[in-house]
């Protein structure tokens, strides 16, 4: 699977945006099992970015392609084809459902597309210090533990792609890099891409192109 952008620019921006971006407005191609570092700063339309190519907006001039398939074209039902066999997310703003467990939303991701077998849920979970919190409901769990639950669920399906929105804004180093091997071992497992939009480089990703936005 390939991701095309076509002089994509949001519709709210300025064209002098194009002339100061190495994304908007340009010609780009990120191919599966890539791994796509964009140094994005505040107000420069990274969760714009990860939102559009994800197909949750579309105030956007230009075309995104999945292959040679136009995002503009695509039906309600397409993108929910996509997102449950080829693309995955996490969000900047996470998107739990708040008065389930952690496992509960856990499992709900994992059963509509299953990647793993249930008992993967507890092993991410230990690997990244919140197994004692599978029981607790999602919005009693600190935004750090909410962030690890997010990144646990974007792993459970399959994906050729792995969109990430600043995924460790409230990690600390440790708990960052522990989360971003799990990713990077579950994408190399699919052969998978990973776009990785944040504020700013971060060592331990292993980017193989990198862009700022």
């Amino acid at each position: 699977m390939t991701i095309t952008l076509q002089d994509v620019l949001p519709s709210y921006f300025e064209e002098s945006r194009r002339h100061q971006s190495e994304v908007w407005g340009k010609q780009l191609v990120f191919n599966k099992g890539e791994y796509i570092k964009i140094v994005a700063p505040s107000g420069s339309g990274k969760s714009s970015l990860t939102h559009f190519l994800y197909g949750m907006r579309h105030e956007y001039n230009g075309n995104l392609l999945y292959d040679k398939a136009n995002l503009h074209s695509f039906t309600v039902e397409d993108f929910a084809r996509y997102r449950k066999d080829h693309i995955s997310i996490v969000f900047q703003d996470l998107r739990l459902f708040p008065e389930q467990t952690v496992r509960e939303n856990l499992e709900l991701k994992r059963q509509l597309n299953p990647f793993h077998p249930p008992e993967k849920i507890t092993e991410m979970a230990e690997r990244l210090g919140i197994g004692n919190k599978l029981s607790t409901k999602s919005r009693i769990c600190s935004y750090g533990e909410q962030q690890r639950v997010a990144i646990i669920r974007s792993l459970l399906q399959p994906f050729d792609f792995l969109l990430l929105d600043e995924p460790f804004s409230h990690l600390d180093d440790n708990n960052s890099k522990k989360a971003m091997e799990l990713m990077l071992e579950e994408a190399k497992a699919r052969n998978a891409g990973i776009l990785f939009a944040d504020l700013e480089r971060v060592d331990f990703f292993p980017w193989t192109r990198l862009y700022h936005l």
